[in-house]
């Protein structure tokens, strides 16, 4: 992998994955695929992605996988730390997919799979 080389996070069966999937190979780009049901959820890349996305943003409180969570451990989930470590324990709960553009956490991450953002970044538009 380049140091260009886009990654995408999620899970290989996500519908809403499949459809980025698809889209990212009709636009002919090139990425990596890292399957969070095969490789788990890399800690250094969750902690990343929580410096530049909000919390709220990155746990799907709107999944199945949340839903089928106990009403204890979803309500302990109140800051970062504790949405960091349901993440980590349960990586059905990260939004899908997360995109690191340019294989860089640090700063060129989305979340979630809109067609219309991700044309306006690959133009190079805000």
């Amino acid at each position: 992998m380049t140091q260009n080389t886009a990654t995408l996070y999620g899970i290989r069966n996500c519908d809403t994955v499949k459809k980025a999937r698809l889209w990212l190979s009709e636009q002919a780009v090139e990425y990596v695929f890292h399957d969070y049901k095969l490789m788990g959820v890399p800690e250094a890349r969750l902690d990343q992605w929580l410096k530049i996305v909000a919390w709220e943003t990155l746990l799907n409180r709107q999944g199945t996988s949340w839903r089928k969570l106990d009403e204890a451990t979803r309500l302990s989930v109140t800051n970062p730390a504790t949405a960091r470590a349901v993440m980590l324990a349960h990586p059905s709960t990260i939004k899908r997919p997360v995109m690191e553009w340019s294989g860089d956490a640090s700063r060129d991450v989305t979340v979630g799979f809109k067609p219309d953002a991700w044309s306006a970044r690959l133009d190079g538009r805000p």
